[in-house]
Order: C-alpha cells, then sequence, then structure tokens
C-alpha cells in the first residue's frame, strides 16, 4: 500500500529520528553481551507484544515506564535510542541527569532542539509485567506529536537478546542468541541472512546492500526505499519525473521534502525485492543514510541476532 508523504509529517518516523544525537557511550563488543547473558541466563527472556500499525504513526505498542502506563510508543529500529515525551517522564517520575542536554537533529542536519538525558528503573512492552532487559537510558524530548508518547529502539532495549519483528503478525518477540543463534548457513526459502553493520557508535540495524552500499533498517519509516540525491545519482536513480514534492520537518527544526520516483530493485545477500517503492530525498544533509522502511519490509519476518551481528529476512510462511 502507498502512503502519502502528508499522512506521516511528524509522525515520530524516521525521517524524523534518525539522525538523533546522544551523549552518552555504550560496549558493544562481543564479550560484553556474552557475559551479561552468563550472568542473566536464568532471567525471565520477554514474551510476545502485539503492535499494530497506524498509518502516519507507524508500529505502535503498549510501552509501561517505571510502572506507570500504559503509554502509545512507536517501535523504530533507527531511532538509535528510546525517546519519551516529557509528560510520560514527568507521570513516570523518571529521573533526569544534570547537564545532560542532548542535540537533536533530523535528516537535515539542522539542531534547533534539545532533550535531556534520563534513567528509568524498567521498561515493559504488552503488559507491566513484561520487562524489558535494558533501555534504562532514554531522551526526554519535546516535539512528538500528541498521540504518541515515546519511541522504543529495539536494539537498544532488548539488547543483549536477539528479538523479532513479525510485521505480517503484528508481534515483537525476544530469544537468547546464545541458545538460539541466527546462521549464516540457515537462509530461509525466498529471504536472506545478511550481517547486521554496527555503525557510528550505535546498534542500529544497517545491512549492506547489493551494489556495496549500505542501508538502515528502519521500521520507523513508512517509505519503501528512501535515499538522498547522492545516493540516487550513484544507483542511476535520480529522476526529473515523480509524484508531488511534501515536506516534512524533523525533531531538529529542519525541513526536508520527498518526492517519489521510479520504483528501484534491491538485493540483501541471496535475496533480490523488485519494484520497491522509492522516494528521493531533498534537503538531507549530507551522509544521510539510504532508508529500508515498512513499505519494501511489511511482508517479512525480521530476526536480530545482537551477539552474532546476523539478522535474518523471511518472508511469511
Amino acid at each position: 500500500m502507498k502512503q502519502a508523504l502528508k499522512s506521516k509529517a511528524l509522525a515520530a518516523a524516521s525521517i524524523v529520528l534518525v539522525a538523533l544525537t546522544a551523549v552518552w557511550a555504550a560496549s558493544y563488543a562481543y564479550g560484553a553481551a556474552h557475559s551479561f547473558l552468563q550472568r542473566g541466563q536464568k532471567r525471565a527472556i520477554p514474551y510476545p507484544a502485539s503492535f499494530r500499525e497506524i498509518e502516519g504513526r507507524g508500529l505502535m505498542a503498549k510501552v509501561w515506564v517505571n510502572g506507570a502506563g500504559a503509554y502509545n510508543f512507536a517501535i523504530d529500529t533507527g531511532a538509535g535510542t528510546t525517546i519519551i515525551s516529557e509528560r510520560v517522564a514527568s507521570e513516570a517520575r523518571v529521573a533526569i541527569k544534570r547537564g545532560s542536554a542532548v542535540n537533536i537533529s533530523g535528516l537535515s542536519g539542522v539542531q534547533n532542539a534539545t532533550g535531556r538525558e534520563g534513567l528509568v528503573r524498567d521498561l515493559a512492552i504488552g503488559g507491566a509485567d513484561n520487562l524489558l532487559p535494558s533501555g534504562k537510558t532514554v531522551i526526554v524530548a519535546r516535539g512528538l506529536p500528541e498521540d504518541i508518547d515515546g519511541v522504543l529502539d529495539p536494539a537498544e532495549s532488548y539488547w543483549p537478546l536477539g528479538f523479532v519483528i513479525d510485521l505480517p503478525n503484528g508481534e515483537i518477540s525476544a530469544f537468547n542468541p546464545q541458545a538460539n543463534p541466527v546462521r549464516a548457513g540457515n537462509v530461509p526459502q525466498g529471504g536472506a541472512v545478511v550481517p547486521w553493520v554496527f555503525q557510528s557508535g550505535s546498534r542500529r540495524p544497517f545491512v549492506t546492500l547489493g551494489d556495496g552500499r549500505r542501508a538502515l533498517i528502519d521500521t520507523g519509516s513508512g517509505f519503501g526505499l528512501a535515499l538522498g540525491e547522492e545516493s540516487a545519482h550513484a544507483l542511476g536513480l535520480l529522476s526529473r519525473d515523480g509524484r508531488e514534492r511534501n515536506v516534512v520537518r524533523d525533531l531538529g527544526g529542519g525541513r526536508v521534502t520527498a518526492r517519489r520516483i521510479a520504483p528501484a530493485t534491491v538485493r540483501l545477500g541471496a535475496m533480490e525485492l523488485r519494484r520497491v517503492p522509492t522516494d528521493l530525498l531533498s534537503g538531507s544533509m549530507a551522509g544521510s543514510p539510504i532508508l529500508l522502511g515498512r513499505e519494501a519490509l511489511a511482508p517479512f519476518r525480521l530476526t536480530f541476532d545482537p551477539l552474532h551481528r546476523l539478522i535474518q529476512i523471511a518472508p511469511q510462511e
């Protein structure tokens, strides 16, 4: 289903959040995850939780913060961190770190907004008792739509567990990657297993396309394939024709325009996606990632293994 960009304006999609700039550091080493899993192997793995795809908002799930809720959060693999509104921070009594101002920008690179670093005791999804193992550090920010209370980045909040986003069935679940690893040789029919590329000091799931360029698997974006003019030129996709141009304003206060151009073919490992709906972005800062969003990923079950740094993409059975 094709979606007009107008309906996605200020929708907590990753066209708004993808270039979020945070100020803390974290360790993503294999050893850190390995030791945590050994220590925490008796810890309960979160049970599956349902989400609904809402046009103009994304994959929406019920989330509890410090036992307060339920709140409406968008599940966004492209966010780079978990974000909560100031209202949620107040109601859930989230501790704000002094002197923790965080610059916030979107694809435009404009940084006219700041947030604050907060610490939560616990996050839960699908039920107040369904606690997530990580994600204790959050960004408290303004500018989210009134009907979105926050953005949950599963790569951060489920760490060091693996997680599965089943788009056709509307479910997110967790697994122990030591006991049930994704294996490079276990390629599902009609699907692919590809390396999970950690880039720019974050766990956002980048993958390498068939032409060697990297793209961000971005469940927060309603696009199929979205890319800037520089990447479009390199891929031979740039077209002066296209559907009407629309404008979105990102959380940093910048403006990005998009134009639907001719569909593209995308290769991921052994899988080839044909006629992927493609949008050309203008006004995005240099070096902005290519996005693979929900319009391309909708038929698939996505399994993310952070321990072995692999992503399995499987069509609905």
